[in-house]
């Protein structure tokens, strides 16, 4: 660490005889971790003390005011750790007010504090009112290790607030199976047991989906081994959550052969056979489906519904959508009446070969046969009308989606707005957005995005403002993409000097425009004779592009503050 303290003041040398003398050096989400003397305190040759000017002076003062700096270090040493923790901790300046309660969190370990001790004192120190949703922000966010990870939940388990059960356990699993710190899951899940936690199945869906994903299939079949040992019975319940498991991240021949290799030691049932068939069906691979199809015959179970939507689907992937229509067909006749996930599976046939008459016909049908339709039929609808430009179809479909009371997720309304945005006027995709927010359905920051482009590039000004005043509401902040839309649509309809005002904000911000728009707002401030406007501009474009370049080279070496 003092090898990085003299790269540092090395570095702040060489700035003193560059060409960035910035009024502001300043990165708003960030700071430099480790506590060193101050800038005024260190010794410096005489000839960089002459060449310091008061432009200069004003940045190293910048600097020394965002940085960590505590006054009384000695600059022989200012990496030095004390010996008692809790004064290494006090020796910490505290600069971070303007962080989240999370980022404040992780910050503890940029510190490089020695000692589990130091750790969690200066976890303490912190001050913040710890809940579960913290914690799970502290976790799943950044870019903390599994060793720091694991000791964050055992300081914050300690908490009267974080209650020792399986939800608060869940949280560090997921978080640390997500990142493959599988090592780690498994130190937490013998510590539930040393705790008298036991697993359940959604736990243990997390766990072996972790393996799944990171194509440890022998590690998932180990574990599901010796789940005993951790509180679950090797059953029906959970031989059907490790094959979901496999069958989703597409390991459905390990999970076919798996099933077959244990066949007499767990007891099957229908669900058991349909998760296997599922996985075979979203492959296309018919013919696999009807051997397992045929083993469940074998065994007394008899098809449900479920079984049936999954073989349909399967020929409609394989292109047998005549073989699907006689098998929807005679379902009936084999005792089993279509279910919603039939006829969704039906409609997306048609869809997959371009029949829209067909995928309403069965949507009709699915009606007059008191078969309530799903987010998931609506869905394939509306986003096949889309694809098609049958956008009026679409908007009456996604009325009656909402009179229905079936609210779409964030994700299906930015589906249904990509389309929308990629031709025609904003007109439909406002549309889609007032009504999906009047319902409380919440927006993406992508959607918003989306709409803001699309307004700009038909310069709709008030609308476009409007959105962005929103967006802000919902809790999104504005990063260089969104101010990028903003001046176009203000350049579009000539409001230059708002343009101007929306460019000096993100500067302020810290966001550099790009080439392409400040070209475009410095080309009509030429053209209406606004030259001082535009040089001023220029200016301020020049510093922050400059600084931009400075943080850029800063950030190179290590030093993100």
């Amino acid at each position: 660490m003092a090898f990085q303290s003299r790269r540092f003041i090395g570095f702040l040398e060489r700035f003193n005889r560059t060409r960035y003398h910035s009024h502001y050096l300043s990165s708003p989400t960030s700071f430099f971790p480790f506590p060193f003397s101050t800038l005024d305190d260190q010794p410096s040759p005489n000839h960089i003390k002459n060449e310091i000017n008061p432009k200069e002076r004003f940045v190293l003062d910048q600097l020394s005011e965002l940085l960590p700096i505590p006054r009384n270090s000695s600059a022989p040493n200012p990496f030095r750790y004390s010996e008692n923790p809790t004064k290494q901790v006090a020796e910490f300046r505290a600069v971070d007010g303007f962080l989240l309660p999370e980022e404040k969190l992780r910050g503890v370990f940029l510190q490089k504090l020695k000692g589990k001790t130091a750790i969690e004192q200066a976890l303490t120190n912190v001050g913040i009112e710890l809940s579960l949703d913290i914690v799970a922000r502290v976790v799943n966010t950044g870019n903390l290790g599994g060793e720091a990870m694991v000791m964050f939940f055992n300081w914050a388990i300690k908490n009267p607030a974080i209650t020792k059960d399986i939800n608060s356990f869940r949280v560090i699993i997921k978080a640390l199976g997500r990142r493959n710190f599988f090592k780690f899951v498994m130190e937490i899940l013998r510590d539930m047991k040393t705790e008298g936690v036991s697993l359940d199945l959604e736990t243990l869906s997390i766990v072996l989906d972790s393996f799944v994903r990171a194509h440890r299939v022998s590690k998932a079949i180990q574990m599901f081994g010796n789940i005993e040992e951790f509180g679950l019975k090797c059953n029906t319940e959970c031989l059907n959550v490790l094959l979901q498991c496999m069958c989703h991240r597409s390991h459905v021949g390990a999970a076919n052969s798996f099933l077959i290799s244990v066949k007499g030691e767990i007891l099957f049932d229908v669900m058991t056979y349909n998760i296997v068939i599922g996985g075979w069906s979203k492959l296309g691979r018919v013919s696999e489906v009807e051997s397992v199809l045929k083993a469940m015959l074998v065994d007394g179970f008899s098809p449900d519904c479920s079984t049936f939507s999954y073989l349909i689907e399967g020929l409609g992937r394989a292109g047998r959508i005549d073989d699907a229509v006689e098998i929807f067909e005679h379902m009936k006749d084999k005792g089993c009446v279509p279910n919603t996930g039939t006829y969704n599976a039906m409609i997306f046939n048609s869809m997959s070969v371009g029949d829209f008459e067909g995928c309403m016909k069965y949507y009709k049908s699915m009606l007059s046969n008191n078969s309530d339709p799903d987010v998931i039929t609506y869905t394939k609808l509306i986003s096949a009308l889309l694809k098609a430009r049958k956008v009026a179809d679409a908007l009456e479909l996604f009325d009656e989606m909402l009179s229905r009371g079936l609210i779409p997720s964030t994700g299906i309304v930015t589906s249904f707005l990509e389309p929308l945005c990629s031709y025609g006027p904003p007109h439909a995709a406002m549309m889609i957005y007032k009504k999906a927010r009047k319902v409380g359905c919440r927006i993406s920051l992508s959607a918003y995005k989306l709409l803001l482009m699309r307004l700009s590039r038909f310069g709709k000004c008030g609308m476009l403002l409007n959105m962005w005043d929103e967006m802000q509401e919902c809790g999104y902040s504005s990063d260089m993409e969104v101010y990028e839309y903003v001046i176009n649509g203000l350049c579009n309809i000539g409001q230059l000097e708002n343009a101007v005002l929306v460019m000096e904000e993100s500067l302020r911000k810290g966001f550099c425009p790009s080439r392409l728009i400040y070209s475009k707002l410095n080309n009509k401030l030429l053209a209406l004779n606004k030259v001082e406007r535009a040089y001023k501009l220029y200016l301020k474009i020049k510093d922050a592009r400059r600084d931009e370049n400075a943080r850029r080279y800063w950030r190179a070496n290590g030093w993100h503050f």
